[in-house]
């Protein structure tokens, strides 16, 4: 953990010296929350939600964010775990359901979800999310 740290540091140093943009691809989102201004977040290929970094953490709105966000580790060893189970496998890339990708495994999904493909839309400033639920 510590080399991980002295590497984050020193490509955030680098950033800042040298006026860098990184496109930062990682599935731990604790380094994605330090390292990032903005987060894209995808699901089988197709991009569910984009904000910067304070928004999708604070206030993720697509359910598979919602459900990356709550596995990722607390901290506090007291405070329990937020993961949610979810249905289901990996929808396959090369051949995705009909509709939304993650309906399948969407604790939220209803029939529209299934059917019609939802596009990615501003719901807040700054804030696009492809799902038909969020509000």
């Amino acid at each position: 953990m510590s080399i991980q740290a002295q590497i984050l540091n020193l490509l955030q140093a680098l950033q800042k010296q040298m006026g860098l943009t990184y496109l930062f691809i990682s599935h731990d989102l604790s380094v994605v929350e330090h390292i990032s201004n903005r987060v894209a977040v995808m699901y089988v290929g197709k991009l569910v939600e984009n904000a910067p970094t304070h928004e999708i953490f604070s206030h993720p709105r697509h359910p598979y964010t919602q459900v990356l966000i709550a596995a990722v580790p607390k901290p506090n060893p007291a405070e329990p775990p937020g993961a949610v189970d979810l249905e289901g496998e990996v929808a396959d890339p090369a051949n995705p359901p009909s509709g939304c990708a993650f309906h399948p495994r969407c604790p939220l999904a209803v029939q529209r979800c299934s059917q019609e493909e939802p596009l990615l839309r501003e719901i807040s400033p700054d804030h696009f999310v492809a799902c038909h639920l969020a509000q």
